[in-house]
């Protein structure tokens, strides 16, 4: 990868500018480069610090919002089989292990295995369950089930992998430690100089007021921070990431489903502390056997950076409800902050006919990217989408 620190600007024009180095920007510079583009990714940190690497590195397909999202979860799992290979990213763990202590979660997953978002998955018994994995249930679990279509990578180490590829393999530029100041294609404005590009893909994280914030704003989005532990390993080995009953709530697959709602209000009744905080259960393991583990949901436009011991006593709380053992010691903390709306998952939207700002609030970016960015690049230079849509962006909304 050139280091481009000691001077002004990048030299040459550019087919394509990406602002922001996450998977997004990523995925949208990944998209470019293969149809043969000149791609430069442009990042004001030295590396990646945000929601790309402070997460699970989980890539659900299983319980994405049914339509678009799930269809796009689908097409980037796919991806990242793909780039994994050529880019030497380890897939630490393959499936997801969703397990139940209520009936009325039970009847939601039955609903769920009979839609077309069922694929790949099964619902197990507690004794087949017990049989797969007898470190994980216990008296109290209904049924499991588990799906065979989802990734986990570790993000810390897959991201810069990621741009590491996309640099030697594919000729895309980074110019990191440059703050973006102002976009006009085909120049932009640089805290290291000017860089010339045709178009330019704005992807900024969580970082809702250095660019186009009023067309941001417009989207009504905040910030949501969580919090999130590494544990020590358990002396056994997941069958896939693990989620609860919490998880039927948080993810759109299950909960626009008409059985969800005897769900929610048993769980108002029962666990409506772990609700007000926005808690359900994910636990993904790696290569050493540690555990991560989370997590929570507060949002405003500017969170606060403390972590809250209760908050962490409440999801250790669902760890050992769920599995039925003692979390084992907690070994690192951190807080993670993505953007969020509440009406959307994600947005594209286009100020000008050469730019796409593209933002995911939901948390969903590993989950989805690569697919949005193959769409807002047939989008901007033409070609089918991931999705099969060809209609545009330039009217400003998605």
């Amino acid at each position: 990868m050139r280091d481009m620190g000691s001077q002004s600007a990048i030299p040459g024009a550019f087919d394509l500018a990406v602002v922001g180095a996450g998977i997004i920007g990523l995925a949208c510079a990944r998209a470019a480069a293969l149809k043969g583009l000149r791609v430069v990714v442009i990042d004001r940190d030295a590396q990646s610090s945000g929601a790309s690497v402070r997460n699970f590195g989980f890539i659900n397909v299983t319980g994405q919002e049914r339509g678009t999202a799930w269809t796009r979860a689908r097409r980037t799992c796919a991806i990242w089989e793909q780039v994994a290979q050529e880019a030497g990213i380890a897939i630490l763990q393959r499936g997801l292990w969703m397990t139940t202590r209520r009936p009325e979660a039970v009847a939601i997953l039955e609903s769920f295995l009979e839609t077309e978002m069922g694929e790949g998955c099964t619902l197990l018994s507690r004794a087949a369950a017990r049989a797969c994995c007898p470190e994980l249930v216990n008296e109290q679990v209904q049924a499991v089930l588990r799906s065979s279509v989802d990734l986990r990578v570790e993000s810390r180490e897959a991201i810069p992998k990621i741009a590491a590829w996309l640099a030697q393999r594919w000729g895309v530029e980074f110019l990191r430690q440059t703050a973006v100041l102002s976009v006009a294609p085909p120049l932009l404005e640089t805290s290291r100089g000017v860089v010339q590009a045709g178009a330019v893909v704005v992807c900024p994280g969580d970082d809702i007021f250095s660019l186009y914030p009023k067309r941001i704003a417009g989207y009504g989005v905040s910030r949501c921070k969580l919090q999130m532990l590494r544990l020590a390993d358990p002396g056994f080995r997941l069958p896939g990431a693990l989620m609860s009953d919490l998880g039927l709530l948080r993810y759109a697959g299950y909960s626009a489903l008409a059985e969800s709602a005897p769900l929610r209000a048993r769980l108002e009744a029962e666990q409506g502390e772990h609700l007000k905080h926005g808690i359900h259960l994910i636990v993904v393991q790696s290569a050493d056997g540690s555990l991560i583990v989370g997590d929570s949901h507060h949002y405003a436009a500017t969170p606060d950076c403390f972590a809250d011991d209760r908050i962490d006593r409440l999801i250790l709380d669902e760890f050992a409800a769920a599995t039925g053992r003692s979390p084992p010691a907690v070994r690192e903390r951190w807080i993670g902050t993505y953007a969020a709306a509440s009406d959307r998952t994600m947005f594209i939207d286009a100020p000008t006919c050469d730019v796409r700002i593209v933002m995911i609030t939901s948390g969903s970016g590993a989950s989805t990217g690569f697919a949005i960015g193959e769409e807002v690049v047939a989008d901007l230079f033409g070609g089918a989408r991931a999705d099969g849509d060809t209609r545009s962006f330039r009217s400003g909304h998605l």
